[in-house]
Parts: C-alpha cells; sequence; structure tokens
C-alpha cells in the first residue's frame, strides 16, 4: 500500500500466511495505533474481534516509544499470552510510506 496507515493489514495477512495460519487462530493482536485510525482500519479489513485487539489498551494508553514500538507491542502480546494461556497472538505496525511489519507468536507453553 501507499497510504501510511494501511501496512499492517498486508503485513499481517503475509506473515498468517508464512505461519501457515487464519484469522481465527489468532487469540490477541497488538496493532501499533501511531494513529487510532491504524487499529479500526485492520479491524475492520481483517475481521478482527475488537474484544481481543489491544486488551491492555495500546499505544494511545501505554505509550508510542520513538524506534522501540515494535517490541513494546511484542512484550505486552507475550505477556498477554502467557496470563491468558493463549496459544497465538500477533503483533503488527505501520511504517512511513505505506509500510508495515507483523510478528505472529506462538506461546509453546500452551
Amino acid at each position: 500500500p501507499s497510504v501510511m496507515g494501511e501496512g499492517p493489514v498486508p503485513a499481517s495477512r503475509k506473515a498468517l500466511k508464512h505461519a501457515k495460519l487464519d484469522v481465527k487462530d489468532i487469540a490477541f493482536w497488538e496493532i501499533n495505533e501511531a494513529f487510532a485510525v491504524v487499529t479500526l482500519f485492520a479491524i475492520k479489513k481483517l475481521g478482527l474481534d475488537p474484544e481481543k485487539v489491544n486488551v491492555k489498551g495500546g499505544a494511545i494508553a501505554i505509550g508510542h516509544p520513538l524506534a522501540s514500538s515494535g517490541i513494546r507491542i511484542t512484550g505486552t502480546l507475550a505477556r498477554i499470552l502467557n496470563i491468558e494461556g493463549a496459544k497465538y497472538g500477533c503483533a503488527t505496525l505501520c511504517g512511513g510510506g505505506g509500510q508495515g511489519g507483523a510478528t505472529i507468536i506462538e506461546n509453546v507453553n500452551v
């Protein structure tokens, strides 16, 4: 995509395909809120349950640390998976120029 904020959608789809998983296999999502619309767009386009997205508040509540948002959302997601006893989670974010990144995390203790 060429529009800032849309990148998490294709990045998440690609990560899911690579992991041989489907949206329904993901228990929790951390979508970095560089802007609130990023999360709303991803929820709509990926068909996510809003109750499973940014369950600890997301970047608007927790913070959007410069150059370390990826590790912040990944760490938050890992803790959520551990606490909830869930198997898979997806951490995703946008970048300038329509870029996006996504990481699937597996809780091997489940």
